[in-house]
């Protein structure tokens, strides 16, 4: 198992320690987590692959405190995880906004349950917008926006609460290739540029290896983690390549086709 090296010193931001998840139901219990234990560093963007149905998403769940596990220990900030707060920001596959309010009152609506400031929220919520090139859409409604634009509102609206780390649960999957690429490209800059500790879960392998640090591998359900993988472009020097530019990268085929090896996906002719 490949590991990344410590990147600082400080403890981790997010641990899971032996979390295990099972359902109850009056005809059956289902196993949906095995042991898993992981720890992500402070400024660390972790990309976690793996089939449909491994419990991918449901790792994100417990990291955010929407869901506890049936056994194990989940901390954020060496805290225990004990239900869900302003410190993880989750940003969901689909965008979610409300078409009948405005693209800034969406932004602020984790501000209002999390009983945020909002006078502060909204003065921030409007920053983000105008950093992200929308602006002239702060009073306008989701459905005047595009694919991408509403992306972008929607991850406004994830760091409007000023999270230390950020919980991205496919968020590009909707969008078209062309729009996928280069939003990933985008997002990626600016949650470098905030220095947020990410934890990415994607079902494609090249947007894992192109935006994250290291890759986690999980198995088929019960999910458990297989493989772990630091992802290190040589001719880079250490420097991290862009999304775009890691794509060309001769490291990349190589770390796709090892990943794509270990999901157990047949393809019969």
């Amino acid at each position: 198992m490949e590991r990344s090296k410590d990147r600082t010193l400080s403890p981790p931001k997010v641990e899971l320690r032996g979390v295990s998840l099972r359902y109850f139901t009056p005809e059956r219990e289902t196993e949906a987590l095995r042991d898993v234990s992981l720890a992500v560093a402070p400024g660390e963007f972790v990309a976690i692959v793996g089939q449909s149905g491994c419990g991918k998403s449901t790792l994100l769940s417990l990291i955010s405190g929407i869901i506890k596990p049936t056994s194990g220990e989940i901390l954020v900030g060496s805290k225990p995880v004990t239900g869900p707060s302003h410190v993880c920001g989750y940003m969901p596959q689909h965008d979610h906004l409300f078409e009948w309010c405005t693209v800034l009152d969406n932004v602020l609506i984790g501000a209002r349950i999390l009983r945020l400031d909002l006078r502060e929220a909204r003065e921030r919520g409007a920053g983000l917008l105008r950093s992200y090139g929308l602006g002239d859409f702060l009073h306008h409604y989701p459905q005047q926006l595009s694919g991408g634009m509403r992306q972008r509102a929607a991850l406004a609206r994830t760091l409007c609460i000023e999270p230390e780390i950020l919980l991205l649960d496919e968020p590009f999957s909707a969008l078209d290739f062309q729009t996928r690429l280069a939003l990933s490209e985008e997002v990626w800059r600016i949650l470098r540029r905030e220095s947020k500790t990410v934890i990415l879960v994607t079902h494609d392998i090249s947007e894992a290896v192109s935006m994250a640090d290291r890759v986690v591998v999980m198995s088929q359900r019960p999910g458990a983690i297989k493989s772990d993988h630091a992802i290190e472009f040589s001719a880079r020097n250490g420097e991290r390549p862009t999304p775009f530019a890691a794509r060309r990268e001769p490291e990349f085929s190589s770390y796709f086709d090892k990943i794509w090896g270990e999901l157990d996906i047949h393809v019969g002719g």
